[in-house]
């Protein structure tokens, strides 16, 4: 791209590489410059003007960027994702609903190693996204360029599904609490209702029993004959502290199995991953009463959205997995405090 300074009478037909106040109004950069601008451009008493002029083979940055998001997503509808129409050489891929995202970060990056100049950026792997939240946003920095990295970026592209986001495929939730004598009882029941409800479930059932193993066996035995509910959580009066204490036992005794007790997400540590009977049950660490993002979260929502969520899963979470540090914390992470 040609790019620089030129007398004004011969701008006409170039792109106007800075934005420039005329008497008719402002002239925003990136505009192409016509017979009309070239009038304002004069009424302003400009000699020259800053310009860029794409060269054989360079792509506008808004049809570059177009076919970058045609080949990222070719089939939106089947990837649950919208796309923008572009404008300064950006599109945006939103969220067509509630959901998880899912992406090959591997390919994306080398579709970043191709051209300095393309560039798409991605929240995180397994982000969980609301409605017309944004999901990635592709920028080409110039206001051309090279059709041939355009070409090998499509290229790398072709034929794989590198970024989709996963939508929920459970639908009801029934919720067990346990409770002690001055406990929490029912405290942040709405944060868990409002949980689900982002990722388009519905709590239909909850019920509360003493916090000791056999009330709880009873009570998950009754929700395991019960098909009308696709996730079984629990929400204890007292935090799990041992693979044997009341949460992990009562999965057993009811007939099921403990997949994962303890997670390397903070907060969250104290949750615990089960099986009963095909469905999974969460023991949902005591931080779940807040509202605030904590481990328990990534857990519900991948599983929420049908993706495969177990040991290996929850261990690889550790990196990345420090949510917040909490400065009232009885006993604070920093040496020398």
């Amino acid at each position: 791209m040609k790019f620089g300074p030129v007398p004004l009478d011969q701008a006409e037909g170039a792109i106007l590489a800075h934005s420039v106040a005329t008497p008719q109004g402002r002239l925003r950069k990136g505009q192409w410059i016509g017979a009309q601008e070239m009038a304002c451009l004069r009424a302003a008493e400009l000699t020259e003007v800053i310009v860029a002029r794409p060269e054989p083979g360079e792509i506008h940055e808004d049809a570059a960027a177009t076919r970058l998001a045609q080949a990222l997503v070719p089939d939106p509808e089947a990837a649950d994702l919208t796309l923008t129409r572009a404008t300064t050489g950006r599109v945006n891929l939103l969220a067509a609903g509630p959901g998880v995202v899912e992406l090959d970060a591997p390919r994306l990056t080398a579709l970043n190693r191709i051209d300095p100049m393309i560039t798409l950026a991605t929240v995180p792997r397994h982000q969980q996204m609301d409605a017309g939240r944004m999901v990635a946003t592709i920028k080409i920095i110039p206001y051309a360029v090279s059709g041939a990295s355009l070409d090998a970026a499509e290229v790398l592209l072709e034929g794989h599904r590198t970024l989709q986001l996963h939508r929920p495929v459970l639908k009801t939730a029934a919720l067990v609490v346990t409770e002690i004598p001055g406990g929490a009882g029912e405290a942040g029941l709405p944060a868990i209702r409002d949980r689900l409800a982002a990722l388009d479930m519905t709590l239909d059932h909850v019920e509360t029993v003493a916090h000791r193993r056999d009330p709880l066996a009873q009570a998950l035995g009754d929700l395991r004959d019960a098909d009308r509910y696709d996730l079984i959580l629990v929400l204890t009066a007292s935090a799990t502290s041992d693979p044997g204490d009341v949460v992990p036992a009562a999965i057993r005794e009811a007939g099921g199995t403990v997949e994962r007790f303890g997670m390397p997400v903070d907060p969250g540590n104290l949750l615990v991953l089960g099986r009963l009977r095909g469905r999974d049950v969460i023991g949902l660490p005591g931080c779940a009463r807040s509202p605030a993002l904590n481990g328990a979260d990534w857990v519900l929502a991948r599983l929420a959205c049908g993706i495969a969520t177990g040991d290996a899963e929850i261990a690889a979470m550790g990196v990345g997995g420090l949510l917040k540090e909490i400065p009232t914390r009885p006993h604070p992470r920093r040496r020398g405090s």
